[in-house]
């Protein structure tokens, strides 16, 4: 009998010396070390050159047809590179001037044209970038007195989306500027379901405001975009497609 009970033990024993053992050299350590931190994003840049709204930049003239315009903007925090892209706003071309190290570069653009232009600012540590606010300006052309607005820069209906009707209509609203001082600008808003082309309504000719309610079918695919007018010059938006439901 104290054998047995003697057994009893030592098997006990055992278990509890089994059951502390820490499961031996298998571990992958969870050990507490430092953490590091997660990588900082780069900061917003600030645009200096050409001016926003700028009504003549002259650039260097280098033909008839064609000027070299410096760019410029203000360093960004924990930023590594510059990604600068400036876009034809009549066409919606865009020409790119990718990994820049400095705060400024140089384009050689179309003269008498229309451009927006913004900086997008890059860290190699982090996926994530920071876009500048986007900048206009008129390129200078030969004799020009002057210019025409810029194009309308279309808020709703987004492109690609899928909009709810209203009593039947949808809102439209825009955003138009121009570069020369103390004029007055009209809209034409053009809807149809073709190609945003088409002839306008008499309704939707000449606006002054920035918004117009339109009735709409349901269930259609529609195309639009805005003519803005200076009385002298007009200059037309891209066109937006959108789908009512």
């Amino acid at each position: 009998m104290r054998n047995q009970i003697l057994k009893h033990f030592s098997f006990l024993f055992t278990l509890i010396l089994i059951s502390c053992g820490g499961g031996g050299g298998d571990d992958t350590g969870g050990g507490g070390g430092p953490v590091d931190p997660p990588p900082t994003p780069p900061g917003k840049s600030t645009l200096v050159a050409p001016a926003n709204n700028k009504t003549c930049e002259t650039g260097t003239s280098v033909s008839d047809t064609q000027s070299t315009v410096a760019f410029s903007w203000n360093a960004s925090a924990s930023t590594n590179t510059y990604d600068v892209r400036i876009t034809n706003l009549n066409t919606s071309t865009a020409t790119n001037k990718n990994g820049v190290a400095s705060t400024s570069t140089t384009a050689t653009l179309d003269k008498g044209v229309p451009y927006s232009w913004k900086v997008t600012s890059k860290n190699t540590s982090s996926t994530t970038t920071t876009g500048s606010d986007t900048w206009k300006f008129y390129l200078a052309g030969d004799g020009v007195v002057n210019y025409a607005p810029f194009p309308a820069d279309l808020k709703t209906p987004a492109s690609g989306s899928t909009v709810t009707l209203s009593g039947g209509k949808a809102t439209f609203t825009w955003e138009g500027t121009d570069p020369d001082s103390g004029d007055t600008l009209s809209y034409t808003v053009y809807v149809d379901t073709t190609d945003g082309k088409q002839t306008p309504t008499t309704a939707l000719s000449n606006l002054s405001a920035q918004t117009a309610d339109v009735e709409l079918e349901a269930a259609t695919t529609y195309y639009w975009r805005v003519k803005t007018s200076d009385g002298t010059n007009a200059s037309y938006s891209i066109v937006y497609s959108f789908k009512t439901q």
